[in-house]
């Protein structure tokens, strides 16, 4: 794969590298079309193909938060069509890596030597690349490490990123309204927190100490005095990456022990540290030789209030879902119903909530669930649909709902894929044994 010497972080041309990619798209419509005049039973599959790898091409080269974008995206199975997922999910870990010079250069610009005065080795060329750091092999005293380093300029260009997608995301999720700033400040600081290898550091070392003691888990050491805001030093870990794992022919014990150990980490986060892992993608975890997980990044942790918590999962009680009083109190309490709401809006928002939580709380109602049960994800894939072509939907004011929503709910599509991808049965209370 190709190196990159620069990073365009300016926002003239950031800009200018979207509208070139739109000008492409516009082309591949326009030959699309051009087709079906002569072919109407043409589908939309080469078109898909296409704009796939046209906007993925462009995000991989200004890298940072609009590659972010795809990698979560990339998780979203039900609302993309599948050659958007595939090109997608290459952001997790495949994009092409900074030279070796500007390695070298970020490397004595954060940490005050170059990278072969401070390690007995060092490997010039990447292992993994992504959105906002790539990952370099190293040496030093005998033990085999990780070093990752942030891409330069990422920070700088996060504001001027979603500047750019704020007008097309208020137009798509009809975020009606003055009120809507707290989604993107929302996303716009956990990006940000992102940035900070720091912050990052002191987050993964909490966090994995916190865990420790759940069977089948595990962490890499880190190393402060090998790390900086843009570079951070940790244990390499030997495994694959789980979304290779899940192409092979995996046992169902081998699922059930892996999807078993990542349920208990996430429900350990939740209910008792109040504080979660919220970028549960597959390339944020490892699988090792004795099928254990191996989870190695924590630059993306939220934080969960307790007012937010409280309501949010006394709403994945039946008893509370079936009982429309109490229902749509807590709707209220989530900033789901609005105080502005007029009667058509409460019964219509009530009835879509209600539908969507019996769905997406049924794994919490069981105490063993199969995330590898097809009729499940039918529904939850009928559900998208429906609503995405839902006419009635888009009259209403879509600006509801506590900002705290974004990453919870990234949280829990996130796990629920991993596990689906696993196959994986779950004993949904077996984590209150490590409480």
């Amino acid at each position: 794969m190709k190196t990159i010497d620069k990073i365009p972080t300016g926002k003239f041309n950031r800009t200018s590298k979207l509208v070139s990619t739109g000008a492409k798209i516009g082309g591949n419509y326009l030959k699309y079309y051009s087709k079906k005049a002569f072919n109407p039973s043409l589908d939309k599959e080469e078109l898909n193909k296409d704009n796939a790898s046209d906007i993925y091409d462009s995000l991989k080269d200004l890298k940072g938060s609009a590659l972010k974008v795809a990698q979560m995206l990339s998780m979203e199975k039900s609302l993309l069509p599948s050659a958007y997922v595939e090109k997608f999910s290459l952001s997790q870990f495949s994009v092409p890596p900074l030279s070796a010079p500007l390695v070298r250069k970020t490397f004595k610009k954060y940490i005050g030597q170059y990278p072969e005065d401070l390690f007995d080795e060092f490997s010039k060329d990447s292992i993994n690349a992504a959105s906002i750091g790539q990952v370099h092999k190293a040496k030093k005293d005998d033990r085999e490490l990780a070093v990752k380093i942030q891409y330069p300029g990422v920070a700088d260009s996060i504001s001027s990123d979603l500047a750019m997608v704020k007008p097309i995301a208020i137009r798509m999720f009809n975020l009606q309204g003055q009120d809507n700033d707290r989604y993107f400040q929302e996303i716009e600081g956990k990006l940000l927190e992102e940035t900070d290898y720091i912050l990052e550091l002191e987050q993964s070392e909490r966090i994995s100490e916190a865990c420790a003691h759940i069977p089948h888990l595990r962490f890499p050491k880190y190393y402060k005095e090998l790390s900086s805001e843009k570079i951070i030093t940790m244990d390499w870990m030997y495994g694959k990456h789980l979304s290779e794992f899940t192409k092979t022919d995996f046992t169902q014990e081998q699922g059930n022990k892996i999807g078993q150990a990542l349920w208990d980490f996430y429900m350990h986060q939740l209910h008792n540290l109040r504080e979660v892992h919220a970028d549960p993608h597959p390339g944020n975890f490892l699988i090792d030789e004795n099928d254990d997980l191996i989870a190695i990044d924590f630059g993306c942790v939220k934080k969960i209030p307790n007012e937010f918590y409280e309501p949010y999962f006394e709403l994945a009680e039946p008893e509370n879902i079936n009982n429309r009083e109490v229902f749509q109190q807590k709707l209220r309490e989530l900033e789901i119903l609005r105080e502005d709401d007029n009667e058509a809006e409460i019964e219509y928002f009530s009835d879509l909530f209600h539908e969507m939580l019996s769905l997406f709380t049924s794994p919490l109602h069981e105490v063993d669930f199969d995330f590898g049960n097809q009729e499940f994800w039918d529904k939850v894939q009928n559900l998208s649909k429906k609503y995405s072509s839902d006419k009635e939907l888009r009259k209403m004011n879509s600006n509801r709902g506590s900002q705290h929503f974004i990453y919870m709910n990234r949280t829990f599509f996130g796990l629920y894929n991993l596990l689906n991808d696993l196959k994986a049965q779950i004993k949904t209370v077996n984590y209150k044994l490590y409480n």
